[in-house]
């Protein structure tokens, strides 16, 4: 006897070699034997053989059309049998039934199975709409081998240009669109960012990197809303004739400085600050502005402001105006150097110039300081302040020293990106040139006094600390920080640090002055009237999404460092064969290029000391993912590392993953260096 049955939904047929009970041992066509429960068995037949049974059931169901079959069967429940006889005008012979229920079977979206061979014919509605979402999908199908095969021919589809980035970054891995890049993907072996570059839904792998970035953290774009400017203030006007020192790039000027000599031979610095506070109010259209960004973006060539050009173009400290500021005057004994006392005002500052690093850094030397050597606009004044910020950073570097760091290394050297139609020049500079180290010094200064200032008048601000950290290691103890109480930042060597400087282009210097304008005007009752109170929940959502915004600005301004550092290389190499640089080791199997800031890492490279020189072989670089292959060609050991160099390890590792801070093109003050390791000054 041959048995026709149902295991798991699959239909076969086999020879009933013996039963036991309620289950036969059926012999399969192929030889192997299984155990078929009584209830699973549909039909009983003798004849033919179990293997041309099933071609001939197969053939059956084949014929049947299923929608001649749904009109038969009718509204009622009904055996296979039974719909067999209706069917075939005749009792089925047993192919005839198997056919029939193996096409029952494949097609749910025609009858609906409701027990062993039972089945019923599903409502019209419910078949109409089924028939209607295969149709749909059978024509989506064919749009989306449309669009794969257009995909491998690097073209587009119409359908595909305004969700290039929405595939990219954030798909919906259920759309034909996705699907369609996915597969042909797959056939071409190729990553997607590479086939939108080759397709030109992506022109260049630059617009890639920033198509990433602004997808993340501006979702919405970077234009700005119509916004009404507001009304300056009357203020005093100082007498002084301030100045600036900036890049050449630099259009939000935030801080400028002044000197005047007064009659009993003392001197009074002015340190001036762009005073946006006083036009900006907390909870106004503006304030949701530069709070929804939280800091300028930077990257080499460009750059996506907090605020919208009109309004910095009324609050930045530009030549020829008188400008609202926040001034921190410091009188100074000429013969010690020391501050006799310190004063905050909010004023109209004259700016007298706009001094340029790229005008001024050659001329402006320790040794043409020394020699009083050189012509340029305010050399009395920058004179003098050389003198005062030396002994300004011998202090800070006194007190590191007590905090049990060792002293600061400042003759390493930095790197400027300058951006022109996309040809890039990368520029080395020495840190601590004297330009850099007046502005600096004199930034921390006041960002320490106005930290001090908000500390005793009893208002909270917004610190940076560095020192007395919780967790394992070091690094984890000397971990720079944010908060809104005052506390010691031992890598600057300073009591209190609270960011004050650059209030156009980070909000936490916006939130500041505002608490600085309040102990000003309001003294002793300046913690009822500052804008935040103590133990406000509001300045720590700010601190939280200041320091989630900062990290992904940075990771971004690393990422397109890195990328022009790699188009460098490009520019350079031409139609050379071999691209062959020096570079110096910072860590085991990590590398820096001397000539431009590109930290590579090299695993197996042999071990060399920190410091050491060596000159490599750039085999190829990837300008999509911003890596390199490079081989040693030679190494020269430096045992006694190069301090302008060697960086700590912490350091290299930042570079490498991009965790570093950012580099602005346009610096302010002490944020004028990139963030070092733990026990070095963070760029402040």
């Amino acid at each position: 006897m041959n048995l026709f049955f149902d295991e798991s939904g699959d239909f076969k047929a086999g020879v009933a070699m013996s039963q036991q009970g309620e289950a036969y041992q059926v012999e399969l066509p192929s030889g192997k034997r299984t155990k078929v429960r009584a209830k699973d068995v549909l039909l009983q037949f003798n004849t033919p053989e179990p293997t041309a049974f099933m071609a001939d059931a197969q053939a059956i169901a084949d014929e049947i059309d299923p929608d001649f079959l749904w009109e038969v069967a009718g509204e009622e429940e009904f055996g296979f049998t039974d719909l067999g006889s209706e069917y075939f005008g005749h009792d089925p012979k047993p192919h005839e039934a198997a056919g029939l229920i193996m096409k029952l079977h494949a097609a749910p979206m025609y009858f609906y199975k409701k027990g062993k061979g039972r089945y019923k014919a599903a409502p019209e509605a419910s078949l109409k709409a089924a028939l209607a979402g295969m149709e749909k999908k059978r024509q989506q199908a064919l749009v989306q081998a449309q669009y794969v095969e257009e995909l491998k021919a690097n073209r587009l589809p119409d359908a595909m240009r305004s969700l290039v980035h929405q595939l990219l970054f954030k798909p919906d891995k259920n759309t034909i669109e996705y699907k369609a890049m996915e597969a042909a993907c797959n056939e071409l072996q190729i990553a997607p960012q590479r086939l939108m570059l080759a397709t030109g839904g992506i022109k260049s792998p630059k617009d890639l990197h920033f198509a990433k970035f602004l997808f993340d953290s501006f979702p919405k774009g970077t234009g700005f809303p119509e916004v009404a400017l507001p009304a300056l203030p009357d203020l005093p006007v100082a007498d002084v004739q301030a100045f600036s020192i900036d890049d050449v790039t630099t259009t939000e000027i935030d801080d400028a400085m002044s000197v005047t000599r007064l009659p009993d031979g003392k001197v009074r610095i002015g340190i001036h600050i762009a005073a946006p506070a006083l036009g900006i109010k907390r909870d106004d259209a503006l304030d949701a502005i530069a709070r929804q960004r939280l800091s300028t973006v930077y990257m080499p060539g460009d750059k996506i402001t907090m605020l919208p050009d009109e309004l910095v173009d009324t609050f930045t400290l530009a030549e020829g105006k008188v400008c609202p500021a926040v001034s921190l005057y410091a009188t100074l004994d000429t013969n010690d150097w020391s501050v006799i006392s310190t004063e905050t005002r909010a004023e109209g500052v004259p700016i007298a110039a706009n001094l340029r690093h790229n005008d001024l850094d050659a001329l402006v030397t320790e040794e043409n300081l020394a020699a009083n050597a050189g012509d340029y606009r305010h050399k009395d004044d920058i004179a003098l302040l050389w003198q005062w910020v030396q002994v300004l950073e011998k202090g800070r570097m006194a007190k590191r020293e007590a905090f049990g760091l060792r002293p600061e290394q400042t003759n390493r050297v930095d790197f400027n990106f300058y951006v022109d139609d996309d040809v890039v020049t990368i520029q080395r500079r020495k840190r601590g040139a004297p330009l850099d180290k007046i502005v600096a010094e004199l930034m921390i200064f006041a960002n320490s006094s106005w930290g001090k200032l908000l500390h005793e008048h009893g208002v909270p601000g917004i610190y940076r600390a560095q020192g007395g950290g919780t967790g394992n290691g070091w690094a984890a103890k000397m971990q720079v920080r944010m908060q809104t109480h005052a506390g010691p930042h031992q890598g600057l060597g300073v009591d209190q640090y609270a960011w004050s400087t650059s209030p156009l282009r980070r909000y936490t210097d916006l939130v500041n002055q505002w608490q600085i304008l309040a102990c000003v005007e309001h003294g002793v009752t300046a913690p009822l009237a500052a804008p935040f109170k103590p133990r406000d929940a509001d300045l720590f959502a700010i601190v939280s999404a200041f320091d989630a915004a900062y990290s992904a600005y940075a990771s971004f301004q690393s990422d397109m460092e890195r990328y022009w550092c790699l188009r460098w290389l490009a520019q350079e190499k031409g139609d050379a064969n071999t691209m062959q640089v020096e570079a110096t080791v910072l860590k085991e199997e990590i590398l820096r290029l001397t000539d431009i800031p590109l930290v590579i890492k090299l695993p197996g490279m042999p071990p060399v000391a920190r410091g050491s020189q060596v000159r490599l072989d750039l085999l190829r670089w990837d300008e999509v993912d911003l890596s390199v292959e490079a081989r040693v060609l030679d190494i020269t050991q430096n045992a006694g590392a190069d301090a302008a160099e060697a960086l700590d390890e912490d350091l290299a590792d930042d570079l490498l993953e991009g965790d570093a801070e950012p580099v602005p093109s346009e610096v302010d003050a002490a944020a004028a260096v990139t963030t070092e390791s733990a026990g070095n000054p963070a760029a402040e």
